[in-house]
């Protein structure tokens, strides 16, 4: 086989396994029921919820044991919006969970009477994020953890025989003989033989134009029942039976057409089995250019000039086989190809509105009228909108409770703004950069997109001067890192504790109220792709500086945006995160003797100072003074802490102790005391300000300095063993834990001492 003859069949062979599953008996699509009922027991709603949650990926909580936790975590969307579409859409934390809670209101919470409207300004990515969304869904309804099944009739011929007016009547004659030319059938030589009895066409298929779910062919008022016989007393039995998921399979009855067909060939058959031998499962096979199950209108698309769409073909075969053209009439609208799918409108203006104003009635009842019958609606409806448009239905205000609006507003999310940078330009421009600059960038950028008071923080926090060697006067800094899902490490022990659940969620909300204003998504690439071409140089890595320099020498229009104050305390905040690299990387201590002082000290809180025992922990003698508590809780106190504060720490630390770590975690659950809560918070804080002082030794060491310059020269060998320790381990971590280049790692080291940041920070809280 040549190798063309072999791509051609290994082609063949793909796309024929591809979307190929065949129609199957009712009785076949019962036994899948019974065997997988959460798969085949879903409507559009319960569908949707199950596309996003398959396709997103949710991240680790960073604060698991947090008891103030609202699960605000991370969500990795790649899959559901970037991998394999044309146009990426990053979708940052804010926007991923107000989608993760739409698709969980959509599969738990009231799912009819309502338009989904993606609001965002121009410039957001909403129209990019509608069409991923729809081209996901699509993709997923064709694999098997998104099959669905629709209903269509086959109806056998054999049960109906010729009447005998057909047979005496010239005018039937003449009918049969025009529809046998028009369907391709002919009697051969035997012009007797009845178009009905024609071997090659042994039935007659009719296609539910609704999609209705082939479980609702069983008439509701027997479908309790049913489900009660073939499902067996498990889980989801009570689920079916008793949750909001699933009533609307004892709600809703089959379209129009089907129940018409239902009942008039239960007339015919007399008989309820022979009914359902007619009635088939198939695939709902979605296919969004077809408008199969998708559709998706832009504003300038006109509206449809047939309204009601029929199959004289099809109708003509049915009356013949019903003997009656009143039973069934087979039409039905566009809303019927979009039933259990998705029905979409992409801006709404134009004839876009005309189609929103014209859903009013549908929504409200789930039913539209074709001329006098009743078709039912149970489709997901969405739409994307500029603020600006909502002008467009100030005449609809009784519509207005049954539209739903998400926003969708420009990124707020400063990894997400960082992820949009690299992957437009790719993840190479890294290297020119020192670490958190790009970071930096995607900060100025969001600040303009931020509302400059923000009510919760100023309750929380109160005077944000306390704060201004890490954060700006607006407290932008502090809210970018909680949209990020980041607690800053500076925060004060109390205000942490004062971090509260219901004062998370009042922050998270506020997200809601902005983002429609700033530097839009579009400017800011075109900003970032001006801000590299200058300054990124093969000798020299781009630094904060730089970055200050660009907004306000470079683009002093843009500059005006950002909020006063801002990049000055951006640049703050910069020192002080570049200073505690520094100084993880320099840590090196006896953490072994770290965690002996704090098993002591949890013994010796249980005595008045001037007492002496022996530690059952460590089997150590301990002189219990006041300057023994001091020496240690000189570790685990922020600075300058009155006595008064002391005292209370330390009676707060044996409350804990006697009540909690002792009695329940030692005692009752057999935990070592090194896996205790109290143990595991005092040896972080132990931790933290053993760091803070690490770097003291080493400023008032003029070698220090000149080391770190002459790293990786022939001179640096001329130093001592200790310092050439030290700087190279310096110089090791920040390569393996923080990512610095070995240029970078110098430069920074350099800043931090040049800066005299140590000094900067030494008296902050």
């Amino acid at each position: 086989m040549s190798n063309l003859e072999k791509a051609f069949s290994n082609l063949n062979t793909s796309m024929g396994e591809r979307d190929q599953r065949d129609s199957i008996p009712f009785k076949d699509f019962l036994k899948i029921l019974s065997e997988r009922p959460a798969l085949i027991i879903r409507n559009i709603f319960h569908a949707f919820h199950d596309m996003v949650i398959s396709y997103v990926e949710r991240d680790e909580d960073e604060y698991p044991d947090d008891p103030e936790s609202i699960h605000y975590v991370g969500y990795d969307c790649s899959k559901l919006f970037i991998e394999n579409v044309d146009n990426p859409f990053f979708a940052d934390r804010l926007f991923a969970n107000r989608l993760i809670n739409l698709a969980e209101a959509l599969r738990h919470g009231a799912q009819q009477n309502k338009i989904y409207i993606f609001e965002g300004p121009p410039g957001c990515g909403k129209s990019t994020f509608l069409n991923n969304i729809l081209r996901k869904f699509e993709e997923y309804s064709h694999t098997e953890q998104g099959l669905r099944y629709e209903t269509i009739w086959r109806i056998n011929r054999k049960f109906f025989e010729p009447f005998n007016d057909c047979e005496t009547s010239p005018a039937a004659e003449k009918l049969l003989q025009i529809l046998m030319k028009a369907t391709g059938e002919t009697g051969g030589k035997n012009h007797n033989t009845h178009p009905l009895h024609n071997h090659t066409d042994e039935f007659i298929e009719i296609p539910c134009p609704s999609h209705d779910n082939p479980i609702m062919m069983i008439p509701k008022h027997f479908r309790r029942a049913f489900f009660d016989d073939i499902f067996k007393n498990d889980e989801f039995k009570f689920i079916l039976s008793s949750e909001k998921d699933y009533a609307w399979v004892f709600r809703e009855i089959p379209c129009t057409i089907c129940s018409s067909l239902y009942s008039a060939l239960l007339e015919k058959l007399k008989d309820p089995e022979k009914v359902f031998d007619m009635i088939y499962a198939q695939p709902y096979k979605f296919n969004r250019r077809l408008g199969q199950g998708i559709s998706i209108f832009n504003p300038g698309d006109k509206p449809l000039s047939r309204p009601v769409i029929t199959n004289e073909l099809l109708q003509r075969k049915i009356n013949i086989i019903l003997r009656d053209s009143n039973q069934v009439e087979y039409i039905y609208s566009r809303y019927a190809k979009t039933n259990n799918g998705i029905y979409a409108l992409m801006d709404i203006k134009s004839h876009n509105t005309e189609r929103l104003i014209e859903l009013h009635n549908i929504i409200s009842e789930g039913v539209h009228k074709i001329e006098d019958l009743e078709e039912n609606v149970n489709s997901l409806f969405l739409a994307v909108m500029n603020p600006e448009d909502k002008a467009n239905l100030k005449d609809s205000r009784s519509f207005l409770d049954r539209i739903e609006y998400i926003n969708i507003p420009y990124v707020m999310d400063l990894n997400t703004e960082v992820k949009i940078y690299r992957n437009t330009f790719g993840r190479h421009i890294d290297g020119n950069f020192l670490p958190h600059v790009i970071t930096n960038f995607a900060r100025v950028i969001i600040s303009t997109r931020l509302n400059q008071e923000s009510k919760p923080l100023l309750e929380w926090i109160g005077s944000p001067a306390k704060y201004i060697l890490y954060c700006d006067q607006y407290l932008m800094l502090l809210k970018m890192e909680i949209y990020r899902g980041v607690i800053p490490t500076w925060l004060t022990g109390e205000d942490r504790k004062r971090f509260t659940a219901k004062r998370r969620r009042t922050i998270i909300e506020e997200s809601n109220k902005e983002g429609s204003k700033g530097i839009s998504g579009r400017d800011s690439i075109n900003l970032f792709n001006e801000f590299y071409s200058i300054y990124a140089k093969e000798d020299k890595l781009i630094n904060m500086t730089m970055l200050c320099k660009f907004f306000t020498h470079h683009q002093k229009e843009k500059g005006a945006m950002i909020p006063e104050g801002f990049l000055d305390s951006l640049v703050c905040m910069y020192d002080y995160t570049i200073l505690q690299e520094v100084k993880e990387s320099l840590y090196l201590y006896n953490e072994e003797r770290i965690s002996t002082n704090i098993q002591n000290y949890l013994f010796a809180i249980n005595f008045e100072p001037g007492a002496n025992a022996k530690c059952h922990y460590t089997g150590e003698f301990l002189e219990i003074t006041e300057e023994y508590f001091r020496r240690i809780e000189n570790y685990l106190l922020e600075k300058k802490i009155d006595d008064r504060s002391r005292l209370t720490f330390r009676r707060d630390t044996q409350k804990e102790y006697t009540s909690k770590t002792l009695t329940q975690e030692i005692l009752a659950e057999e935990k070592p005391i090194r896996e205790t809560d109290l143990y595991r918070k005092l040896l972080e804080r132990y931790i933290y300000n053993l760091k803070e002082k690490v770097l003291d030794p080493f400023l008032e060491n003029e070698n220090f300095r000149r080391a770190i310059k002459d790293f990786g020269e022939e001179d640096f060998k001329t130093y001592d063993k200790k310092i050439r320790d030290d700087v190279t381990l310096l110089m090791n971590n920040l390569y393996t834990r923080f990512n610095y280049s070995k240029k970078g790692a110098k430069e920074i080291c350099m800043y931090v001492i040049d800066k005299d940041l140590t000094r900067k920070y030494a008296a902050a809280p």
